[in-house]
């Protein structure tokens, strides 16, 4: 729908198109769940969401952009958690070990945990070709956690003349190696004290290293 369209709508007539949007998009990740983005069709999509195959046309344009479109909900609620996670765990005047732990544990234990993250990280491991998110976007919560370090850099709260770099290996010794854990035992319980267990020796890691 073109922004010339949508300019001239009515408050009623905005408010239905926004409803049919938000149906198209909740049939369309059902769908890409459940058959996989190359197997859903528009045809599916459009039943599902009750609304004709034209709708779902006109609001999207077609299978791809519904996709990208579904993924990046998902990815944009995931931003959105570790945004927060950042704000309120790596805050000015707080133990930096301290601080790092309990960004580490929040992330892994509230943001992954989440139906988002799940549904972000089953569309984007599908096995055929599948439309991408823009880099841009894909790696904002990098660079968000990037300009944090920087910050603490500038503190002298860490050492560090690539911040980003810091970042990236803080990421791989806390949060990435618990998503490793996660993942090798897919489908077994993992406890949080395990769990923060790797935190805290990724955390210690990194701050030898770094302070």
């Amino acid at each position: 729908m073109s922004r010339a369209i949508a300019a001239v709508q009515t408050p009623g007539r905005r408010l239905r198109s926004e409803g049919k949007q938000a149906a198209i998009l909740k049939a369309a990740e059902t769908l890409f769940l459940t058959e996989g983005y190359e197997r859903a069709s528009v045809d599916a999509i459009a039943s599902r969401a009750q609304v004709s195959k034209r709708t779902v046309y006109d609001h999207f344009g077609d299978k791809g952009t519904i996709f990208l479109r579904v993924i990046e909900r998902a990815h944009n609620a995931v931003t959105g958690a570790i945004s927060a996670a950042i704000d309120d765990e790596l805050t000015q005047g707080r133990d930096l070990r301290e601080a790092l732990t309990a960004f580490s544990q929040r992330v892994v234990t509230q943001a992954f945990p989440s139906s988002d993250y799940v549904t972000f990280r089953r569309l984007t491991s599908q096995r055929w070709p599948i439309p991408q998110l823009t880099e841009a976007t894909r790696d904002r919560p990098e660079r968000m956690l990037e300009e944090r370090f920087t910050v603490l850099a500038e503190r002298g709260e860490i050492r560090t003349d690539n911040p980003g770099l810091a970042a990236r290996h803080f990421t791989a010794l806390t949060i990435s190696l618990v998503l490793d854990l996660l993942d090798t035992r897919e489908g077994a319980e993992t406890g949080e004290p395990e769990i923060l267990s790797v935190i805290t020796e990724g955390v210690d890691t990194f701050l030898r290293a770094y302070r």
